[in-house]
């Protein structure tokens, strides 16, 4: 007796409706090391762009100022390098310098975060000490620190005090602005949730307030940590006494027509305000970047 066997029946597949969505091919794999260099290309890309097109201009003017003998005017980039950081006179003129430079706008920096930071609290506290005392912060600000420098110096001499104070003028205001902004702006459902636990102003402040302004008063950081670099040249630029900083040699070097250094020096206090702005942001990713999101 001969048996056949059964063939098996397989049952087509539906066909997809509009409830039934088609089936999405498989995505194709994308290598991590190819798209983490993408991702850099994207960042550093453009800066280095448009660095290339700089030292292009830069170029250009600089030979047509050569060319027609003004060439002191404007030096050629290297020259920066080979006539001032790589000289070992001037190099080591202008390290030392920034060196003293930047001690006297830290320590501006400091002062002018303190005094910001407690005046912009003492007015969150009292709403009398922002109506009679907020308006001559913004006055300050207005006044042109030129006015206020050779007043500075009259007052408290010429040296080391002196600069830390023009330090202090340029830099407070914005540490006042940012952290009494940040302070005012904390979710009034949660101001009503402390008040019904009936906490005092110094647990709402210390437990609420300060916390949720901690992202704006590190925008006022760095805001005043450029603005302190500021002053500390200018101080150095017009008082020119006790040891000198990078305002002074810059005075030096423009009184010499010395173009190559005077360039490398002012290379130099640019690269102090961007290392002194870079690490507070890198400290205010630190502090407040796990919890905070500045998109939202």
């Amino acid at each position: 007796m001969s048996t056949t066997s059964a063939e098996p029946v397989v049952a087509p597949s539906p066909a997809p409706t509009a409830s039934t969505p088609p089936p999405t091919p498989p995505r194709a794999r994308v290598n991590p090391g190819r798209r983490g260099f993408g991702a850099r290309a994207a960042v550093i890309g453009p800066p280095l762009a448009v660095l290339v097109v700089l030292l292009g201009v830069w170029y250009a003017v600089s030979i047509g100022l050569a060319a027609s003998g003004k060439g002191f005017l404007m030096p050629m980039p290297h020259e920066m390098f080979t006539l001032g950081f790589f000289d070992p006179q001037v190099g080591a003129d202008i390290w030392i310098a920034l060196f003293r430079t930047t001690g006297v706008a830290l320590t501006g920096l400091f002062v002018a975060m303190v005094l910001g930071i407690g005046w912009a609290i003492a007015m969150s506290l009292a709403r009398w000490v922002e109506r009679s005392t907020y308006a001559y912060a913004v006055m300050l600000q207005c006044i042109p620190i030129l006015a206020l420098v050779p007043l500075v110096g009259f007052w408290f001499g010429y040296e080391f005090l002196a600069r830390v104070i023009v330090c202090v003028l340029i830099a407070l205001f914005p540490m006042v602005s940012n952290t009494l902004f940040g302070l005012q702006s904390v979710d009034k459902s949660q101001r009503e949730l402390f008040r019904l636990q009936k906490a005092n102003k110094w647990t709402v402040l210390t437990k609420l307030t300060l916390p949720a302004a901690l992202p704006s008063i590190f925008v006022g950081m760095r805001t005043s940590a450029g603005l302190s670099v500021i002053g500390a040249i200018v101080g150095d630029y017009f008082f020119r006494r006790g040891e000198p900083g990078i305002g002074s040699l810059i005075a030096n070097y423009q009184s010499r027509l010395q173009s190559a250094e005077l360039f490398a020096a002012i290379l130099a206090a640019c690269l102090l305000g961007v290392a002194i702005f870079a690490f507070f942001g890198w400290l205010s990713k630190v502090a407040v970047g796990r919890w905070y999101d500045s998109t939202l």
